[in-house]
């Protein structure tokens, strides 16, 4: 008995101490996987508010749809990772309290809409599960088991005491890029953190309007001294293109054209709007005008019930005087997940003469932009079809990572923003 008792409580210590769960077969970014999942959204308050929480308070609001309606078993778990996003090396209960692994078991169905669907709602921390460590996490929600994945976001927790973090946004040092790229600079007073060996244990992360897929990571210190850390290059390492101010859309209404809405109609029971025809701009002027910096916010005017925003096949063109020999063009932006999507691609009309796709979206006010993935491969490419201004608004996050002597993660210890232009 006494043995039956101790194989017991080895196998519950096992449960208990599990390591990370297989993740080899998703990627540590914000992704979908499964069928029907539309409109997600990850963040820490209204609107554009970045999914970042402090150890000691704040929370984070996930809300994804399932058009599918299909039953499914939520689930739910958080991986912490290092300031590269890598997995730590770090047990899930040396950085979870409570549960390791939870049921998302709120949610709403649509009301009085053509496509039904059911919104799913998550916030953390809760009762059940709660992030004891700073650093960067993925919130991996799954259909029962890890092995299959519905989808991933990063969000991060910072310390509740941070290093201090001053700096700006302005045109790029480099000669060439004078006129097309911006340059942030930036200077870390790490305070209460002993950092004694700054090269390898102080990084820098720089984010441009939310999206990660050309975030600057890893960046290292430029100079300094104890206790003050400038991050402040010449060489173009800490430089971005500008791009142009996004386009924009406005589907809030379907009974009247929204802003930049030439036509609504309701064929064959699907709603469908027509964005007014855009044209390449790679050699245009600067304009000047207010975005969401490539954001999305769901919302119907029409009705002031919850979850009444119905779905929209969204219909994009593009006037071009030069063919897209270097690779093909995609709508981009949060409407795509800021992924390349292969529903977003752009096809020509022979018959019209322009370039063509359309997108299932949820109502909203949207911006966009078009983007060249290059047939070479290689980063993506906005200033083909858009152009670069070193005088666009972009907004800049600027994550300060840590790592003390002896420690198994990175801890994150400051968080600054800038804007450039305003």
């Amino acid at each position: 008995m006494k043995r039956s008792f101790a194989l017991l409580c080895l196998l519950a210590l096992a449960v208990v101490l599990r390591a990370q769960p297989d993740i080899s077969h998703i990627q540590l970014d914000n992704r979908i996987y499964a069928n029907g999942i539309r409109s997600v959204t990850l963040s820490a308050g209204y609107l554009q508010d970045k999914p970042i929480i402090s150890l000691g308070g704040g929370e984070i609001t996930l809300n994804f749809d399932d058009l599918e309606e299909t039953s499914r078993y939520v689930k739910y778990t958080i991986l912490h990772c290092t300031h590269d996003w890598q997995l730590s090396d770090m047990n899930p209960i040396d950085y979870i309290e409570g549960f390791m692994e939870d049921e998302i078991s709120s949610y709403d169905y649509s009301f009085n809409t053509i496509e039904h669907y059911m919104q799913y709602h998550l916030t953390i921390p809760n009762d059940q599960m709660r992030p004891t460590k700073s650093g960067n996490y993925i919130l991996y929600v799954y259909d029962d088991t890890p092995d299959q994945p519905i989808l991933t976001r990063r969000f991060m927790v910072t310390e509740d005491v941070q290093a201090g973090v001053t700096g700006s946004v302005h045109a790029s040092s480099v000669v060439a890029d004078r006129f097309t790229h911006q340059e942030v600079d930036f200077v870390v007073n790490s305070g209460p953190y002993a950092v004694r060996n700054p090269i390898m244990t102080l990084h820098a992360t720089i984010q441009q309007n939310g999206r990660w897929d050309n975030a600057i990571v890893g960046l290292t210190y430029r100079s300094g001294f104890p206790g003050e850390y400038s991050f402040d290059y010449d060489d173009g390492r800490n430089t971005f293109p500008g791009g142009a101010e996004f386009r924009t859309f406005d589907t809030r209404t379907l009974r009247t054209n929204g802003d930049r809405i030439v036509g609504i109609n309701f064929n064959h029971r699907q709603n469908h709007a027509y964005v007014v025809q855009d044209d390449a701009r790679p050699f245009g002027a600067y304009e000047s005008r207010n975005t969401l910096n490539g954001g999305c916010y769901y919302h119907n005017i029409d009705m002031e019930n919850k979850f009444s925003e119905d779905y929209v096949h969204t219909h994009f063109t593009l006037k071009s005087p030069f063919p897209f020999t270097e690779g093909d063009v995609y709508v981009f932006g949060q409407l795509t997940d800021w992924n390349i999507l292969p529903e977003a691609k752009l096809h020509y009309n022979e018959q019209y003469q322009f370039w063509e796709t359309d997108l299932f979206l949820k109502q909203g006010l949207f911006n966009y932009q078009y983007v060249l993935v290059p047939q070479k491969g290689g980063p993506i490419d906005p200033s083909y079809i858009e152009g670069n201004h070193y005088e666009t608004h972009n907004d800049y996050a600027v994550y300060i990572y840590f790592r003390e002597e002896g420690s198994r993660y990175d801890k994150l210890i400051g968080v600054e923003f800038f804007t450039a232009g305003r």
